[in-house]
C-alpha cells in the first residue's frame, strides 16, 4: 500500500491545475490510487437516473478526485501551501508520537 503526505480533514492548497491557489479540506483519500478529493476543488457534474416511477433525472455538482501531488499542506502561520517533514515528540509518558512540521517556520501541523 502507498501512503501519501496528507490525510482526510487536512487543510490542503492545490497547486497545479485549473484550480490553483483554492484551499480547502480532504474530504476522502484513496492511498491506492494516489488522489485525493478536496471540498470545492474539481467540480465534476454526474447524471442521476430515475430508478423507480415517479423520480425525476438530474445532474448533481460534486467533487471529483485530483492528484494527491497536485496539493500541498496549508501552514497558518506561513499562510501558504508548504512542505512538511516527520518529526516525534515525547509525552510525559515516555511515549513517542510521529507530528508533521512545517519546513519554513517549524509550526506543528
Amino acid at each position: 500500500m502507498k501512503k501519501l503526505h496528507v490525510k482526510k480533514d487536512d487543510v490542503v492548497v492545490v497547486i497545479s491545475g485549473d484550480d490553483k491557489g483554492v484551499k480547502g479540506k480532504v474530504i476522502a483519500a484513496s492511498p491506492e490510487e494516489g488522489k485525493v478529493i478536496v471540498e470545492g476543488v474539481n467540480i465534476v457534474s454526474k447524471h442521476n437516473k430515475a430508478r423507480r416511477q415517479g423520480e425525476v433525472s438530474s445532474i448533481v455538482k460534486t467533487e471529483g478526485a485530483i492528484y494527491a501531488s497536485k496539493v500541498q499542506l496549508y501552514c497558518p502561520k506561513c499562510n501558504k501551501g508548504v512542505r512538511v517533514r516527520a518529526d516525534f515528540q515525547t509525552d510525559a509518558d515516555g511515549k513517542k508520537t510521529k507530528i508533521r512540521r512545517c519546513y519554513k517556520c517549524g509550526e506543528i501541523i
